[in-house]
């Protein structure tokens, strides 16, 4: 493929990469999609242990077919990431919902304006979603929540069609094992702060004979808990400044507390007194033990925080110079 910037034309090389776990009835549609819309685009199909004939259908179709035996998505993506060599790579399910016919258009954007992420955002009819039920309502808050703690807006974190530049991929460390791979890709683009877009895309119901992998409840989880380490690892101070705010105010109360109960001891000092020297402890003693160990907790966290802060600026300088290591698409 040649695609046109301004007056200059250049060839670049573009792999799709196309996760699969038994898509038999999908899969030769999208590879036929795919090399249709973009001619000269090599296809690359991982068989993520299928059960039924997704290898033999991919190949019949033109794919260049390859195994990852280590199951979830995650681990296509990283092991794709690390064997393919391309200047362009469109990633996209083999399950047949997404409009195959939009990748020319993600990637002249991609090449067009020098971007490093092009992001698939499914346009759904509501009419007639072809959403699970419940799943468009989970992404909107997976992407409000994402974008509130990443200070980015993204319209489909959880899109599965994108369009990457070789040092994105390059340097993507792939970290995830099954699906929450979109999350760790979007919040990486964010973190790093790469040049990226989004493209509406079609989205569709899944053809007959294809059913969904997804696990509603158990990936959903699974996502919140990486998003959760992301935070502790991309936003340390708020992530432990949240911890050490809360247990300040626990101590905080606690204090109130214990004053209280000191003051009206004060005023009947003469029981107290009485108290201590028959049973040789102060009354809600435990209480101030307690506040005082609150904001040891407090300080200690936000100490963890501040030491994390320092880790990341070490660690986003290494992934920056890892991403600059590698050429943009558009040529110098």
């Amino acid at each position: 493929m040649t695609p046109d910037v301004g007056e200059k034309e250049f060839k670049v090389r573009i792999a799709a990469i196309v996760p699969c776990y038994n898509e038999e009835a999908a899969v030769g549609t999208v590879v036929t999609d795919l090399k249709n819309a973009v001619p000269g685009i090599e296809v690359y199909v991982y068989d993520n242990n299928s059960s039924d004939r997704t290898a033999e259908v991919a190949a019949a179709a033109g794919a260049i077919v390859r195994k990852e035996t280590r199951k979830g998505k995650g681990n296509v993506v990283r092991r794709a990431f690390a064997d393919i060599d391309a200047d362009v790579y469109v990633m996209i399910d083999g399950d047949d919902t997404y409009d195959a016919s939009a990748a020319p258009e993600m990637i002249d954007l991609l090449v067009r304006e020098n971007l490093d992420h092009v992001l698939g955002c499914r346009v759904d009819d509501k009419d007639n979603s072809a959403y699970r039920p419940g799943h468009a309502q989970g992404n909107k808050m997976f992407n409000s929540l994402v974008g509130f703690l990443f200070g980015d807006t993204v319209t489909d974190m959880l899109s599965g069609y994108r369009v990457f530049s070789r040092r994105f991929v390059k340097s993507f460390p792939a970290l995830s094992r099954e699906f929450e791979i979109e999350t760790e890709l979007t919040v990486h683009s964010m973190a790093l702060r790469v040049p990226q877009a989004e493209y509406g895309v079609g989205f569709k119901d899944r053809p007959a004979g294809s059913e969904s992998k997804l696990r509603t409840f158990h990936d959903g989880f699974r996502i919140l808990g990486l998003i959760g380490r992301l935070v502790a690892h991309e936003r340390p101070m708020a992530f432990y400044g949240i911890f050490s705010a809360i247990f300040m105010l626990l101590a905080l109360c606690y204090g109130i507390f214990s004053a209280i109960f000191m003051l009206l001891a004060l005023c009947f000092g003469a029981p107290v007194i009485w108290h201590f020297i028959q049973a040789g402890n102060v009354p809600k003693l435990p209480s101030a033990v307690l506040a005082s160990s609150l904001v040891i907790v407090g300080v200690l966290s936000f100490m963890v925080g501040l030491l994390q802060s320092g880790n990341l600026k070490t660690r986003r300088e290494a992934m920056r110079l890892a991403y600059l290591r590698y050429s943009s698409v558009l040529p110098n």
